[in-house]
């Protein structure tokens, strides 16, 4: 009885040697059965090959003669500088592969190579563009120079993991590799990071919003909440404004885009409304007059009148409103304007006869019968005056 042992399976590895001949043989049939086609098909990916190298020189050439220039042309011309070699010679090798009917092995290699060399290729472009159009958004503005330079390296990388990172999911993809718990694991990595960065993400968004989108300059005046004041620098975490009171406030950029704001500095005009209240023994004639008088006032004074009227009776006072505009966006100059007018004013009702009211209080007595009685000398009045 013969007796038998299992003997262990042990995995045999592919026959290089086999696999080199092979492809050996193929070559040579093909080179043999196919040398025409062969010549024809290299010289025109050798034509290729200088042709988009030419066009490479080309693009670096015009971005040298235009330095300092952010056009789109300039932008164009670095992303076509950026184009490598290995592209141009997979995209000859492509060619010549395809159009001399290669054996399949030969064929398999270079288009695999080529697939790699065009995403790749894509990614730089892109990334070159993308980075152009974000300098040409702000090269207008000088005032945001320093703050683009800060956040251009977070960006630059930025855009650099999210370009090549769908480009390294797209080449394993046509290798054949299952992406879908790589593409899984990139999500989770990346809310796993934002969460932890999420209040420097916030504040940097927040600051390239304020570059791109323009809501206030460097030097303008803006106001929110109760604050005014003039911004001095916009940095990547924080605003840094100057108060007109003298004192430096910093807030972040997120806080601050949350809020209202007003920008004071893109104002042609600025807009003012003066509260006047006169005495009730003010005669109706006097009272009708005093639109035109405060009209002329503002006119004299190099500013625009707008409206005045009466709006109302007060507890002590006839009341009207007057609103004009000063023509200029300082605040300086606003606010000396409203000082000379508001003088003018005080001055002309002095000589016009005309008080202002304040809260007056005027006490009548009477006798126990009711009958009222006069506690004060005959012809005149006991007047309380004060603020209530």
């Amino acid at each position: 009885m013969t007796k038998t042992t299992d003997a262990p399976l042990v995995p045999t590895m592919p026959d290089i040697g086999s696999s080199i001949q092979r492809v050996t043989v193929d070559g040579s049939r093909w080179l043999t059965d196919h040398y025409v086609e062969l010549i024809f098909a290299v010289v025109i990916g050798t034509a290729i090959f200088f042709l988009l190298g030419a066009i490479k020189r080309l693009g670096a050439r015009y971005v040298r003669n235009n330095s300092g220039l952010t056009g789109y042309r300039t932008i164009i011309g670095t992303a076509i500088a950026r184009t490598s070699k290995f592209f141009m010679l997979m995209v000859s090798a492509e060619l010549v592969v395809n159009f001399a009917s290669a054996p399949s092995s030969f064929d398999r290699v270079v288009h695999v190579l080529f697939t790699i060399s065009v995403v790749i290729q894509v990614a730089i472009w892109l990334r070159e563009v993308i980075l152009g159009l974000i300098v040409r958004r702000t090269s207008q503005d000088p005032d945001q120079h320093e703050t683009l330079e800060n956040a251009m390296t977070l960006i630059r990388l930025l855009v650099t993991f999210v370009l090549f990172a769908i480009a390294a999911i797209m080449i394993l993809d046509n290798l054949g590799v299952n992406v879908t718990g790589l593409i899984a694991g990139l999500g989770v990595g990346g809310i796993a990071i934002g969460l932890a960065a999420q209040g420097i993400f916030s504040d940097l968004f927040a600051a390239l919003s304020i570059i791109f989108d323009k809501p206030f300059r460097r030097g303008e005046t803006i106001s929110y909440d109760t604050t005014v004041g003039t911004i001095e620098k916009i940095g990547l975490k924080s605003t840094r404004l100057r108060a007109i009171t003298g004192e430096e406030i910093i807030i972040s950029n997120t806080n601050l885009l949350d809020k209202e704001i007003v920008n004071m500095t893109r104002l042609a005009r600025r807009r003012t409304r003066f509260g006047i209240g006169v005495i009730y023994q003010t005669k109706p004639d006097d009272a009708r007059r005093i639109p035109s008088l405060l009209k002329k006032i503002v006119e004299d004074n190099d500013a625009v009148f707008v409206r005045c009227g009466f709006v109302g009776f007060g507890d002590s006072s006839i009341n009207f409103e007057l609103d004009f505009d000063i023509m200029s966006s300082e605040y300086d100059v606003v606010y000396q304007g409203r000082h000379i007018i508001g003088l003018a004013i005080l001055q002309a009702f002095n000589e016009e006869g005309l008080e202002f009211a304040y809260p007056t209080q005027t006490t009548f007595t009477s006798a126990p019968d009711g009958e009222m009685i006069m506690p004060y000398p005959e012809g005149g009045f006991a007047v309380l005056a004060g603020k209530d």
